[in-house]
């Protein structure tokens, strides 16, 4: 009889765990990313100089993780709000871009430079540029917003478009320009605090939090979950749904901006031709890998950041082992359809 009983308690228990793992994204998510930072400790063990530091390189191993994917991170963050609210957004590397380019050219010291030639420079120049950049970050989502709240445009047309034009039209107006990044704008992302690099990871972490609480405890995130979860009845309810809209988008602009600052910062300069091309996968696939539906209404930012590490830490895995960098890019989009057909199953179930 006390055998049966253990047999059903443990039955139980396994019951309740498969149906925790099945309701909530965050446990399935946190125990893959807890698996492969196993295997990737691992293979980093095996193949540690013994006459080395094997605590530091595993530190600093997870340091670049971290500060690598930190950009990214900051985008798949508003990228988060989108897909909750049933949209998408192709157009982060192109919106990159270009508020990179009008950054450089806010704070570019030499006499081209657009504030060197009012004579402003050092860090009043930052900070003009630094807002400058947000705010124009902000305004490009706001179109984006426009086109997709008012224009009624799907958000996939309207974010293709804005891909093409923002990068194309940046192109044409820098071929012609060099600007020069001045080294104290370096200290903003390359500033080292106790010895390591880690700003980055800071402002991904402090936004995550900021946004966390945004999507939980504020009128606004709630909207954005009710308008994924059920448009019309979000109208019905009093919402504003095109404001909404215009204001998620608004929001993707300016967490762009700062990761498009921020990588002004680390590298001192930009390829316009193809800064931030693949963000956008990398974003929508640290968000869907979070457990964010593709059908909107459901997701969260932790998630959204256990994905981004779960990307990061496959990234590391798939160089520790040497696989070729073009195939890289099949393991995401691997990691992306499982994902997907998952939700599927579930949705179905």
């Amino acid at each position: 009889m006390e055998k049966q009983t253990d047999l059903t308690v443990k039955h139980g228990a396994a019951r309740r765990f498969v149906d925790q793992w099945k309701q909530n994204p965050l446990i399935s998510t946190g125990l893959v990313l807890i698996l492969m930072v196993i295997i990737q400790t691992a293979v980093m063990v095996a193949k540690a100089d013994p006459n080395g530091n094997l605590a530091l390189s595993l530190f600093n191993n997870w340091l670049n993780i971290l500060r690598n994917n930190a950009p990214v991170g900051i985008i798949a963050l508003g990228m988060t709000f989108v897909i909750i609210s049933g949209g998408i957004d192709l157009g982060v590397g192109s919106t990159l871009v270009a508020v990179g380019a009008m950054v450089m050219m806010l704070i570019d010291g030499s006499a081209t430079g657009l504030l060197a030639g009012m004579g402003i420079t050092g860090v009043p120049a930052y900070f003009i540029g630094i807002v400058g950049g947000l705010l124009f970050g902000a305004l490009l989502g706001e179109l984006t917003g426009v086109l997709i709240a008012y224009g009624k445009l799907p958000p996939f047309i309207a974010t293709l478009g804005t891909m093409k034009i923002f990068r194309s039209v940046t192109q044409q107006l820098m071929q012609h320009a060099n600007p020069a990044v001045p080294k104290g704008f370096l200290n903003i992302a390359n500033l080292r605090i106790g010895g390591f690099a880690v700003l980055p990871i800071l402002y991904w972490l402090a936004l995550a939090a900021l946004l966390y609480l945004v999507s939980k405890r504020t009128t606004f995130g709630r909207h954005v979950y009710a308008i994924g979860s059920n448009v019309k009845t979000a109208k019905l309810s009093g919402i504003n749904v095109r404001k909404v809209k215009r204001r998620i988008y608004a929001l993707m602009g300016v967490l762009v901006a700062v990761a498009a600052i921020i990588q002004v910062s680390r590298i001192g300069s930009m390829d316009y031709a193809s800064a931030g091309s693949g963000n956008e996968m990398d974003a929508i696939a640290a968000v869907i890998v979070g457990g964010t539906s593709m059908a909107g209404g459901k997701g969260s930012i932790i998630g959204t950041v256990l994905g981004m590490l779960i990307i990061g830490v496959m990234n590391n895995l798939l160089t520790l082992f040497g696989v070729p960098p073009f195939l890289r890019e099949a393991f995401k989009g691997i990691i992306v359809i499982v994902a997907v057909l998952l939700q599927k199953k579930e949705a179905d179930a």
